[in-house]
């Protein structure tokens, strides 16, 4: 497997766990994806549209096969066949796949944008992702624990750590 991707999972309809746990054997089900690593799950506040259920978000590390877009068609597939609908922007949703980070590539087309552009707006994807990946480097080179220490991370809580272990501890600012 030659490239590296970072994928955000996030549920807050159905059984939310599921419905990722589901997403992740759905994406690793062929031999072009590969499953690396895994990040904690953490529960958080809606945001944007925040009329709705709180959500599971996790991220994942994958090794693939595929090229950005075909990794980007998979996870749209996915996400329709859990029954992913887009009504409301920013709303309810069974499962939202996003690719954060693709090699060290940019990527600007219209269907495609990595790094994923509200990613570090976004603590419940920069949390994660840390966790993964603490050295990892961004945009101006600066490490991403710089710009997770910018974000407010109230409406973050660690939900189920990696190790299975349940839990509920919001994450400090």
């Amino acid at each position: 497997m030659e490239n590296t991707a970072f994928i955000a999972l996030g549920s807050n309809m159905g059984n939310r766990y599921d419905n990722m746990m589901s997403a992740i054997s759905q994406l690793t089900g062929n031999k072009d994806i590969q499953l690396e690593n895994g990040s904690s799950i953490y529960e958080t506040d809606p945001v944007g549209y925040e009329d709705q259920d709180l959500f599971l978000n996790m991220v994942i590390k994958v090794t693939t096969d595929l090229n950005p877009y075909q990794l980007l068609d998979r996870c749209l597939l996915i996400e329709s066949t859990l029954g992913r609908k887009r009504e409301i922007r920013w709303g309810p949703r069974t499962l939202d796949l996003d690719l954060l980070l693709y090699n060290q590539e940019n990527i600007e087309t219209e269907k495609l944008i990595v790094p994923h552009p509200r990613m570090l707006e976004r603590a419940f994807v920069m949390v994660p992702l840390l966790e993964l990946n603490p050295d990892l480097r961004m945009f101006d080179e600066e490490r991403i624990t710089a710009w997770l220490t910018r974000l407010p991370k109230e409406g973050v809580r660690i939900w189920k750590r990696k190790n299975g272990e349940d839990v509920s501890e919001p994450i400090g600012n």
